[in-house]
């Protein structure tokens, strides 16, 4: 996995005024806004899930020009039902670039975007193209190189609550973040079994708060999530291949980072407990 320097971009799309997918013209207003980390208000904000769709697209077509290669995807929203890998909802989903993805020791400033939000994530790194042919969570391993401890640096880029729509059309916020060691993973059960019953622990070091903590398997194994997620994207025409990202964004909806706070994210449970951490200043 390649290291790449912080840049500080901005993201986020909200409605058109019409039903309809926004226009060119309109996009390129709010990547002028995102270039300049500035709140961008060109949309409505009752956009529809098919127009959402349309606007991240719009958006990814363009965003390798403000944050480098296409890398992989980002889950950023999920129902109660999503353990089932034979059905369920269209999951919604951003597209990640590597410009933004520091995996070195990231001191990074804690107004990253117009409204800035940290996220805890599982971030897996694809060995083929066949993920979403697995059945259970071993066949799943069987398709995935390693995890990757990640904070997830996102961008609301409005104040106040966002709709799964309003995400969905921004590209789910996405705007970079930070990567910890990868860990190769093999596929046995020890394995599958460590994934599934780790906790995701994120803590102050500076003040030794704890933030949050969340079981793994909160919304069903995150294996089997990650089958569903290669699925979905196999629905709406996205090829995965060997190398690709995927990151489990869900854990968290994000919180305003704070100028001084030295961040933890433990996968307590996990062989080593891993971890990843950022400072910001």
């Amino acid at each position: 996995m390649k290291c790449f320097l912080f840049v500080c971009v901005t993201l986020f799309v909200s409605a058109p005024s019409l039903a309809a997918c926004p226009t060119d013209h309109e996009v390129q207003q709010f990547l002028n806004a995102y270039a300049k980390r500035q709140p961008s208000n060109v949309f409505e904000r009752d956009i529809s899930s098919e127009d959402a769709r349309c606007a991240r697209e719009k958006l990814a077509a363009k965003l390798p020009l403000y944050l480098g290669q296409h890398i992989g995807y980002t889950l950023g929203a999920l129902s109660a039902a999503s353990a089932d890998t034979t059905a369920g909802p269209v999951l919604h989903w951003g597209h990640m670039f590597d410009r933004n993805m520091v995996d070195i020791i990231a001191v990074l400033p804690a107004q990253f975007g117009a409204q800035p939000r940290v996220k805890m994530g599982l971030l897996f790194e694809l060995k083929d193209a066949h993920l979403a042919d697995a059945g259970s969570p071993i066949e799943a391993l069987k398709h995935i190189e390693s995890v990757v401890p990640f904070i997830e640096l996102a961008d609301a880029m409005v104040a106040g609550d966002v709709s799964a729509n309003e995400r969905l059309a921004m590209n789910m916020g996405f705007r970079g973040g930070v990567l910890g060691a990868e860990i190769p993973l093999q596929a046995d059960q020890s394995t599958a079994d460590g994934l599934g019953q780790m906790r995701l622990q994120l803590q102050d070091l500076k003040t030794g708060r704890l933030l949050t903590s969340v079981d793994a398997d909160l919304n069903g194994h995150p294996l089997s999530v990650a089958i569903q997620f290669a699925q979905s994207l196999q629905k709406e025409g996205v090829l995965l291949k060997k190398g690709d990202l995927l990151n489990l964004g869900y854990y968290l909806e994000g919180f305003a980072a704070e100028s001084g706070q030295h961040i933890e994210l433990k996968y307590v449970g996990l062989a080593g407990e891993p971890t990843v951490t950022v400072e910001f200043n």
